[in-house]
């Protein structure tokens, strides 16, 4: 495996070595001594899969603390841009996002530290998204920020007119709404 960081520290990359012969493929999609040598010691508790069509627009979502999550996330079929965006008090990139391609071709996967609002949008004709939790949902923690925050500023890769949301994620809060809560 191979673990890029990003433009923002202990969010990563991670690319499988990935084994192609006639048959198909084969690569490990997750080595606990791996990862931890690089640092990331989350200790994964519950797997979640969700299927979404061309222009679905998830997030931009997380859990407060005391029941943030750190997230292992990766397309197992199609093609999606996923978005984490660093919400960490007092960090140097506060506000900031990554944007990264995840998809069946290229297989890589994202690691999302607690404290991350997290998103994607779907770019192909559907797509199957996985992702890792390293603590239990709790709907009172729950908390999200619109897709289109003009102060974030992600561009999802999709069309204006083709986005696709939950009525929840339109009437999302602001990072300015965050701002005010982690104070």
């Amino acid at each position: 495996m191979n673990f890029i960081e990003t433009s923002i520290p202990g969010v990563y990359i991670i690319e499988p070595k990935i084994f192609k012969d006639d048959r198909g493929y084969f690569f490990e999609s997750y080595n606990e001594p791996e990862f931890i040598k690089h640092g990331i010691t989350n200790r994964f508790i519950q797997d979640n899969q969700s299927k979404s069509s061309y222009g679905v627009i998830r997030g931009l979502h997380m859990q407060l603390p005391p029941f943030s999550q750190a997230k292992l996330v990766r397309a197992i079929q199609g093609r999606v841009l996923d978005v984490a965006v660093d919400v960490r008090k007092n960090s140097p990139t506060f506000g900031k996002h990554v944007a990264i391609e995840l998809s069946d071709e290229n297989q890589r996967q994202l690691f999302i530290p607690r404290n991350f609002l997290h998103g994607f949008s779907v770019l192909s004709d559907q797509a199957i998204f996985a992702y890792k939790v390293d603590n239990i949902y709790n709907k009172e923690s729950e908390f999200g920020i619109r897709y289109d925050d003009p102060q974030i500023n992600i561009n999802w890769g999709i069309p204006t007119d083709k986005v696709i949301t939950s009525a929840k994620d339109r009437i999302a809060n602001t990072l300015q709404d965050l701002l005010q809560r982690i104070k």
